[in-house]
């Protein structure tokens, strides 16, 4: 959990699709003294089902619940004056599903910060909801920090579970609850499909995503490192001589998301290459300032280079 800064509202994010458990969840938080210390607590519900709350079992009275039933009404002005109205001093979000987190984000006052983020899942339809809704679900796993698949049995596929939401984020805990209330954490370890140890870590077409992402969360990892891979080329003028930008297109969600994962690369022939060019190549990575990055991040010197043909598959994705 952040600290609190004195002029911030924190806020708690809860998140899902209808009857995934979230109104049961916050109802329970809010009747527990250890996360109530009297706070003047707002609990916006953009969302109603079955489930309603009970405030008189709520830990402390000083709860205030407002209702927004359109997307409309979240924009900063609102949000702020539904706060002052209160006089809140935290607020606890439920989510309507079926929008998107992300303009909730975008909405957000300049005094509130999002301190916790969870996610709410039926496990039985879960894999369903992401195969038909796939941009719903990565909008919510993309800000999510906790994920709880309720209804969970040992019949569900686990695996398939972890995948989607691995897909996505390896930073996000999860969790899956039995309908007797058993809890059991997700412990399955995520080996990296290639080998970083080896004298050159060869990364196949497949894996490209994988490792463009694991590279981006862990570069020092990477520093030294000799890698082979195949990419298509980006020249620009605005690159100092001797470089250009190497990578794949990766999707990540759908085809509205795909964009140019690439990489600065140095060598003494950049100028033979052309933009949009595919080719087959071998570096070994230095992490270093680039003005390309405006930071430290991974510049690729080119140890062997060659001209090569599209892959079957140019758009690179998680699984």
């Amino acid at each position: 959990m952040n600290q609190q800064n004195p002029q911030e509202i924190p806020v708690y994010l809860f998140f899902g699709f209808l009857d995934s458990g979230k109104t049961k969840f916050i109802q329970e938080t809010l009747e527990d003294e250890r996360f109530n210390a009297g706070e003047r607590t707002l609990l916006l519900v953009c969302e109603e089902g079955e489930e309603e709350y009970d405030p008189s079992r709520f830990a402390y009275p000083n709860v205030y619940l407002h209702t927004l039933e359109d997307p409309s009404q979240i924009n900063p002005a609102t949000l702020e004056e539904i706060c002052r109205k209160y006089s809140a001093e935290r607020v606890v979000v439920e989510y309507n599903g079926m929008w998107m987190v992300q303009d909730f984000l975008m909405a957000l006052p300049e005094t509130w910060a999002v301190y916790q983020a969870f996610m709410f899942a039926d496990a039985g339809t879960f894999e369903v909801f992401n195969n038909n809704m796939r941009s719903l679900v990565y909008d919510k796993l993309s800000i999510a920090e906790f994920v709880v698949f309720n209804r969970y049995s040992d019949d569900i596929d686990q695996m398939t579970l972890h995948k989607i939401v691995r897909g996505v984020s390896r930073g996000i805990q999860i969790a899956y609850e039995y309908e007797d209330g058993q809890v059991l954490y997700d412990e399955i370890e995520d080996p990296l499909p290639f080998d970083i140890n080896a004298p050159v870590v060869k990364i196949e077409d497949r894996d490209y995503a994988l490792f463009y992402r694991d590279l981006s969360e862990e570069p020092a990892k990477y520093d030294g490192k000799t890698v082979e891979f195949t990419g298509i080329v980006a020249r620009s003028d605005r690159m100092k001589k001797g470089s250009f930008a190497v990578g794949r297109h990766v999707m990540t969600c759908c085809v509205e998301d795909i964009r140019y994962a690439a990489l600065v690369a140095n060598w003494e022939n950049t100028d033979t290459l052309r933009s949009r060019q595919w080719v087959h190549l071998t570096a070994k990575i230095g992490i270093r300032f680039s003005r390309v990055y405006g930071k430290k991040g991974p510049v690729l010197e080119i140890q062997t280079l060659e001209e090569t043909k599209e892959p079957d598959e140019p758009v690179a994705t998680f699984y």
